[in-house]
């Protein structure tokens, strides 16, 4: 696993924990508050039933979980719900260069709607 899709995965596992401890959230998993640190910090990574834990938690099939980390080709139809997941846990450098096309393509249909309406 390249160190982007360790990234990823840390991100991943942290959102499926949410506010539980690292040991409640291991309880939770049947592993050791050490191997959900662990699993954090990019040294280990969880085995595919634990895996599969945290991607249900965190609002994924093993599929999407897998194409999120670029472990498996993404499928060509676009998924609304997988792009929102992918920004929810994007980088704020990355989040704002989306905001900044999204902010300029609104733009772009209002001043086009304000033409044509001068237009009429």
């Amino acid at each position: 696993m390249d160190s982007e899709a360790k990234k990823k995965l840390i991100e991943v596992i942290k959102m499926a924990r949410g506010s539980m401890s690292q040991r409640g959230f291991g309880k939770l998993l049947g592993v050791s508050a050490t191997a959900v640190q662990l699993w954090e910090k990019g040294e280990t990574i969880p085995d595919i039933k634990n895996l599969a834990q945290i991607a249900d938690r965190a609002g994924y099939t093993m599929e999407e979980l897998m194409n999120y980390l670029g472990l498996k080709p993404a499928s060509e139809t676009s998924d609304v719900n997988q792009i929102v997941k992918q920004i929810k846990l994007m980088p704020l450098s990355q989040l704002a260069i989306i905001a900044k096309a999204t902010a300029e393509r609104f733009a772009t249909i209002a001043e086009s709607m304000e033409n044509e309406a001068k237009a009429s």
